[in-house]
């Protein structure tokens, strides 16, 4: 029974009402492959494989070069799932193409294209061969001479008996496109009986011609002579990506000709390529696009040479760069289907629909491979597939067409019940049923249709956009969505609510272990929201059961204290009060320091011992935040009652050890000098020692003065910005202390090399020129670059110059306080800590004449309860002044100092302003040199009116008057002062 459109749409519309649809389309698992049966096989069948999934289950049918296979015929065919089982296959009637067809309801797909062929080898003809009769020294080819068969096949000689075979060298050659034996030169041990060998590579078969003798002739030996190629390969011949390709190449010639290879194009042959059988076969694996090319055999011997020549051309079969995929589209909408593949030559595209090829009319094209269907409806479903072809192959791409038709339907798509959101904030209301063609949407809130406004907006894709949420807009929110083939509602409730704020907040501690605080966290909320306190202590959550006995949540619904009880080192960190509802979240943070009694020293050692001295030294352990004064030394003997403080002597190194920078070929090291007290006797130096990172010894120097900081080492072979290890020590008459640890500075950089580039300089003002340029190269193998330096002059006076300069990689600066209406020069050089480098090309720019020093006159005034209105005089500049283009009207409350600014080109001005209080009012003329000379201030006192309507915003806005408005000035007020 045939359905009309009409009823195809109601059907694929209630299916869409039933619930979700489950059918899909057949989708190849296995699909048939290329075959050999092997003729006189035991095995009487071949199995040509089809598989595919779908729901419902696919059917099967087959096609054989083109025409459907008759699956009735049950002593022939047999068909195993999807399968075809061919019995007892027949050479003439079984050769050719198969093709698999598999279908369920929701359309036809068409598997590749395989091909079945017969391998056999018959015998050879009975049939006794001549002999062959030459001159010793004289070339030869034994001719092979092939059987019926049909295959892949290899070939071999047998000598005199099986199974002496001949063995192929650089004189004896078995040619494996050919059959035949070629001898380069006949020697006596040549004669006797030759018998071709052939063997089938399908079925191992193998089939022996007649034998054929070879004799030596009584007239002579045959003289030297030049090589002769009997075996070459084709002009062209074309080879397939991947493939393995071999070229032969074998000459006859007295000497034994030597066989070389070459490319024409005089390029290397790849690491891939292999010369096998005594050069005279050139082999190559895994060929490709860059192996394509001509290629030379050269035959040589001491009477000549000879070339043979050949082009390899490249060839792909098609290879999907893009397939197509499944698609569900509503009806009346478009359909692009793109499929592309790369393949040489370019391969070509062809559809098919449901198994058969695909109908082109006004709304279905076919472009460059691209499929579009116009106006789709829903007789447009169903299998679609994409073919890609050349001469060499062609590549199948399926995907299934959905054509949908469906009323709205919010069951799988439900809007949101509630939404909660700030004052102020923005918020997104959606509404994405599920329908096709796609549903048109409507709002309303509450009974009351919406229409868009500032601050409403609907969206493309249904959804409601509200800015600037106040609380008004509170409600419930219903989406209508309808199409032609229906139409639904959803609903939103919108809750709108103030922000939370932190009221008083956690700051920052300093306790002593033992003591208790309480950090402060409470907030103000909206009471709708439930709120809830959560507080970290250096990024982990805080645990109050496990932490019970230190931590404390106290305060009430509206507070989240923290209190720390009996404090300990442990407790000293970062502590964040995090607040959240389910609209917003606040935090903050504080810094609580706990400070105790020093931790142990730590990797105490004894150094040196003697009969009354032991030299002890150790690492600062931690301070607990409290720097530590002192230290005390106790020791104990087997026969001392306890530990008893020990008399001391220290001598320390200096300390913060470092360096770096410095001029070129510099090694800059400081230090802290160690003070007097802690000298411990006279003749008190100290002793530098320094080594590159990642060598053994160290160079070592001596200070003599105790209270100098610094030592540089100056060396030509010190290269710039290199890392150096340094330390140091110090010695005074007694001997040496110990050294500092070992830390690591660089050496003075290298100065800058090269000029900025594309220096520029723009004029901004009367007073100002901006310097612009392109950033030096710069490695940090050369060091930090610290910035850039631009001089400037004028009246070239160069020996006058300022100079400003400007950090790290800004590349611009603008010059400040210059005379107006002159000519500046400007270059530009970098710098680094080593020092500057060579300055750009100089540039000039010539700074803009002064504003006008008149400033606007005769400035009136009007003013309502809403809006200001102003004229002034026309500003007319000097002969050495800049031009007007315009004006500036700077407006402000008397109760703020945000002043707001009002551009215009003429010489009137509308300010919509509440006047609700005073306003200060001042004019100025604009030019390219800057701002003129302001007008007097003017004071407009606030107008009240009582049947004046209240401002719902704080934003006040201006625009410039038009040109109609009377320059006469007048009030309307009903009250001022």
């Amino acid at each position: 029974m045939m359905l009309s459109w009409k009823q195809l749409i109601l059907l694929s519309f209630i299916g869409c009402l039933g619930g979700e649809l489950l059918l899909q389309g057949p989708v190849f698992i296995k699909e048939p492959s290329n075959s050999i049966f092997p003729v006189g096989s035991e095995d009487k069948k071949i199995t040509l494989n089809c598989e595919a999934r779908g729901n419902p289950s696919p059917h099967y049918r087959w096609q054989l070069n083109g025409s459907d296979i008759n699956l009735s015929m049950e002593y022939r065919y047999k068909l195993n799932g999807g399968n075809l089982v061919v019995i007892n296959p027949n050479r003439n009637w079984d050769t050719g193409s198969y093709q698999c067809f598999a279908t369920n309801s929701v359309g036809t797909i068409v598997s590749r294209e395989a091909k079945l062929q017969f391998a056999y080898l018959e015998n050879f003809k009975t049939k006794m061969r001549s002999a062959v009769s030459v001159r010793e020294g004289q070339g030869v080819v034994l001719l092979c001479g092939l059987p019926p068969h049909s295959g892949e096949l290899s070939y071999a000689w047998i000598f005199n008996e099986y199974p002496s075979f001949v063995e192929e060298d650089s004189r004896r050659f078995v040619s494996q496109e050919t059959g035949h034996l070629y001898i380069a030169k006949v020697e006596p041990l040549d004669v006797g009986n030759y018998t071709c060998v052939v063997t089938s590579l399908v079925t191992n078969a193998r089939v022996l011609g007649s034998p054929t003798p070879l004799v030596l002739r009584s007239d002579g030996v045959m003289g030297e002579y030049e090589p002769k190629i009997e075996v070459q390969f084709p002009e062209t011949l074309p080879a397939a990506k991947g493939s393995t390709v071999k070229l032969e190449c074998f000459a006859l010639g007295n000497p034994v000709p030597q066989i070389n290879w070459r490319r024409s194009d005089g390029l290397p042959f790849s690491t891939k390529i292999k010369l096998r059988k005594s050069n005279g076969v050139l082999e190559i694996p895994n060929f490709q696009q860059e192996d394509a090319g001509s290629y030379e055999c050269i035959a040589e011997n001491s009477r000549g040479r000879n070339v043979a020549r050949g082009r390899l051309t490249y060839y792909a079969k098609p290879h999907w760069v893009q397939l197509i995929k499944d698609v569900e589209i509503a009806v009346e909408d478009s359909l692009y289907w793109e499929c592309r593949a790369s393949g040489k030559p370019k391969p070509s595209y062809r559809w098919l629909k449901n198994g058969e090829a695909l109908v082109l009319e006004e709304r279905t094209q076919i472009e460059n491979g691209a499929l579009t269907i116009s106006n789709l409806n829903v007789t447009d479903s169903g299998m679609f597939q994409c073919i890609a072809e050349n001469k060499h192959g062609l590549v199948y791409s399926s995907a299934e067409l959905k054509v949908v038709a469906s009323a709205p339907d919010f069951s799988k798509t439900p809007m949101k019940k509630l939404i909660q959101v700030q004052v102020g904030s923005e918020v997104s209301l959606d509404c994405k049923p599920r329908a096709s063609p796609r549903a048109l949407s409507s709002w309303k809130k509450g009974d009351v249709p919406l229409q868009e406004t500032e601050r409403i907006s609907f969206l493309k894709d249904g959804g409601l956009k509200i800015a600037n949420v106040t609380k008004a807009d509170a409600g419930i929110y219903t989406c209508i969505a309808e199409n032609q083939f229906g139409k639904a509602n959803g609903t939103t409730h919108l809750v709108v609510t103030e922000p939370t704020r932190i009221t008083l907040a956690p700051s920052n501690m300093d306790v002593s272990v033992g003591e208790s605080v309480i950090l402060p966290c409470q907030v103000q909320h909206d009471p709708v929201l439930d709120i809830m306190f959560t507080w970290y202590f250096n990024g982990a959550l805080t645990d109050f059961k496990k932490d019970g006995s230190h931590f404390e949540k106290v305060g009430g619904s509206s507070s989240g204290d923290l209190m720390i009880r009996n404090i300990q080192l442990k407790h000293s960190g970062k502590y964040v009060c995090m607040v959240q509802t389910g609209v917003d979240s606040v935090s903050s943070a504080a810094d609580l320091i706990v400070r105790g009694s020093p931790g142990p020293p730590e990797d105490v050692k004894v150094d040196e011992i003697t009969d009354t001295t032991a030299q002890l030294s150790w690492k600062e352990g931690t301070d607990n935040h409290s720097p530590v004064i002192s230290y005390s030394v106790q020791a104990r003997t087997p026969f001392s009652v306890g530990w008893q403080t020990a008399t001391t002597v220290p001598e320390v190194p200096p300390s913060d050890a470092g360096g770096g920078g410095g001029s070129r070929s510099e090694l800059v090291i400081t230090w802290d000098p160690v003070p007097e007290e802690l000298q411990n006797g006279e003749g008190f130096g100290y002793v530098v020692a320094f080594r590159p990172v990642g060598v053994t010894n160290w160079i070592q120097t001596v200070v003599t003065s105790p209270d100098t900081p610094r030592y540089v080492f100056r060396n030509e072979s010190i290269l710039p910005f290199s890392l150096y290890e340094v330390k140091v020590g110090v010695y005074n008459n007694k001997g040496e202390g110990p050294f500092s640890p070992v830390t690591t500075v660089f050496s003075a950089e290298e100065e800058p090399t090269v000029a900025p580039s594309q220096v520029s300089a723009n004029s901004l003002s009367s007073s100002e020129i901006e310097v612009s340029w392109n950033a030096v190269p710069w490695k940090l193998s050369n060091g930090h670059l610290l910035g850039y330096e631009v001089q400037y002059w004028n009246n070239g006076e160069e020996e006058s110059s300022s100079k400003l300069k400007v950090a790290g990689n800004v590349t611009s600066a603008r010059l400040r306080g210059l005379k107006s209406n002159l000519e500046y020069y400007t270059a530009v050089r970098a710098f680094n800590s080593a020092g500057t480098g060579p300055f750009s090309a100089t540039v000039n720019a010539t700074t803009k004449k002064t504003p006008p020093s008149q400033p606007p006159g005769n400035v009136v005034w009007n003013a309502t309860d809403t809006k200001v209105l102003l004229n002034w005089e026309q500003v007319k500049a000097m002969e050495n002044e800049s031009e007007v283009t315009g004006y500036k009207v700077f407006y402000r409350t008397v109760s703020q100092n945000n002043v707001q600014v009002l551009n215009t080109n003429k010489t009137s001005a509308e300010l919509l302003l509440p006047i609700k209080e005073d306003y200060i009012i001042e004019v100025k003329a604009t030019t390219n040199g800057g701002d003129g000379t302001s007008s007097e201030q003017i004071r407009i006192p606030r107008i009240t009116n009582m049947n004046a309507r209240g401002c719902t915003s704080a934003i006040s806005n201006a625009h410039p008057v038009s040109s109609y408005i009377s320059t006469v000035l007048f009030f309307i007020v009903n009250t001022l002062w």
